[in-house]
């Protein structure tokens, strides 16, 4: 399902747009940072969803690009049909940031979407516009290159929120089969939260209009379709012809509402707004994968592009900063055994890798040493959760210090790593920026690790440890 949200720059006050969210899949989870890469001229990447996905298809090999650019993102390892490993999007070299949420196409769409569809999956789009796109509307052009080129494998309809630091763009690929998709542009004066991702009104008569793009058949494939009259007075509603009819969710209706009146105060938008709206616990539980608020800028270096990070939903862990030059992250976020599908039936034996290697683990040992970030992080929010109005806001104030703290340095960050890359100190700079980020990273998981023996102690003194099967979260929106 997943869940974005993109503020322009006109309403921030810091005067730059960003771009928040999180992915909604209960599978393991773990933070990545992949260099800039050259490929040969006859590689492939394959894409698609196989027969055991909820709408079947075929896998395919597509052409790889001659070079994928340097990106951070957050990788998971399940969805149904798909081939792992699995990404919602993140931050590259060029500036451009990427999030992928679900929108229902309409049922008569899924219902014709072919068994065999080919084509890259929601998934792969996101990953190659991260690999490729050096603007938001680059990354549209290519999703829809690729949808004509080699089709789109749907699982019932999605949108990708495309974003750079001067526009943003919300794309949504429909099922059926047909090449169907479409875009709206959002500008520096926009607030959009998408989830699902939705576009209303396309204006379709006359010339271009620099707000929309979309596939050439998508007004002639609706009239033939008996959905559209483009010879009558009704406008040619995106949601309603294509999508479900509903338009803005009530969870939508509320964050951008939200939004919308801290736009209105003197003060506009900070950063700290953005992260309270990916941490409210009316839109984050359980469901959410992780959480990342990026920044839309561009700075003297690319290494200085930064991504807001959080292990699991930000309700049980703090943001911070992950910046593109450092050289990788702490080996507690990245992929463990935990919640990695497949792992439960692996041993960490390589003596049967050659006969058995289904039976082998995917996860190297030395990884596997380490604290999974995710556990740690996740044993927190249940205990939280256990008693939400006792311990939900003593945790959200010690991340909030922690994140006033990091924020606050941010700038003196950025201004030593710069000075090392002006004067030709690279080496150096990564060195500084991973050190920085190792270190933070690592001190709020080592705060989550003591949090949590604290609550367990007042819980097992205060109320005792439940095990009653029906499971306990805050009241969400959605």
């Amino acid at each position: 399902m997943s869940y974005g949200l993109y503020v322009g720059k006109n309403l921030t006050a810091d005067g730059i747009a960003y771009l928040a969210g999180y992915g909604d899949e209960p599978s393991s989870h773990w933070l990545e940072v992949v260099p800039r890469t050259t490929h040969g001229p006859e590689e492939t990447i394959t894409v698609g969803v196989t027969p055991e996905a909820d709408l079947p298809g075929v896998l395919t090999e597509i052409p790889q690009a001659t070079e994928t650019a340097r990106h951070i993102r957050v990788s998971y390892s399940f969805y149904k049909g798909v081939p792992a490993p699995l990404t919602n999007g993140g931050l590259n070299e060029y500036g451009v940031a990427v999030r992928d949420i679900w929108s229902s196409s309409r049922s008569e769409l899924i219902d014709m979407t072919p068994t065999d569809q080919s084509g890259p999956n929601y998934s792969d789009l996101a990953r190659i516009v991260v690999e490729r796109a050096r603007s938001a509307r680059d990354g549209v052009e290519l999703i829809g290159a690729l949808i004509a080129r080699h089709g789109y494998s749907s699982y019932g309809g999605n949108s990708h929120l495309i974003a750079d630091p001067e526009e943003a763009w919300v794309v949504i690929e429909c099922a059926g089969g047909q090449g169907l998709w479409a875009a709206e542009r959002l500008g520096p004066d926009s607030i959009r939260a998408s989830r699902p991702g939705y576009i209303g009104v396309i204006p379709v008569h006359g010339t271009d209009h620099p707000d929309y793009l979309y596939a050439p058949n998508l007004v002639s494939f609706a009239t033939s379709q008996g959905w559209y009259d483009p010879n009558g007075t009704a406008i040619f509603n995106f949601n309603d012809i294509y999508g479900d009819g509903k338009l803005r969710w009530d969870g939508v209706e509320w964050i951008e509402g939200e939004m919308t009146a801290r736009a209105a105060r003197p003060e506009k938008i900070s950063i700290t707004d953005m992260m309270w709206a990916i941490r409210t616990s009316k839109l984050t539980g359980d469901t959410a994968g992780y959480g990342q608020v990026v920044p839309l800028t561009h700075p003297a270096h690319d290494a200085l592009r930064v991504l807001w990070h959080t292990q699991i939903g930000s309700i049980a862990a703090p943001f911070a900063p992950v910046f593109l030059g450092v050289e990788n992250v702490p080996e507690e976020f990245r992929q463990h055994r935990y919640l990695t599908t497949g792992e439960s039936a692996r041993f960490m034996d390589s003596r049967k890798l050659d006969a058995a290697p289904d039976s082998v683990s995917v996860i190297p040992q030395g990884i596997e040493s380490t604290r999974s970030a995710s556990g740690i992080f996740k044993r927190l929010l249940y205990l939280i959760l256990q008693h939400e109005e006792k311990f939900l806001p003593e945790i959200t104030e010690v991340w909030e210090a922690v994140e006033k703290r990091l924020i606050a340095e941010h700038g003196d960050v950025v201004r030593t790593a710069s000075a090392l890359l002006s004067a030709g100190e690279k080496g150096l700079a990564v060195q500084y920026l991973t050190y920085y980020c190792h270190t933070e990273l690592r001190a709020a998981l080592d705060l989550a690790d003591a949090l949590a023996q604290s609550l367990e102690a007042r819980t097992r003194a205060l109320f005792g440890i439940s095990d009653d099967p029906a499971h306990k979260t805050a009241e969400q929106i959605w």
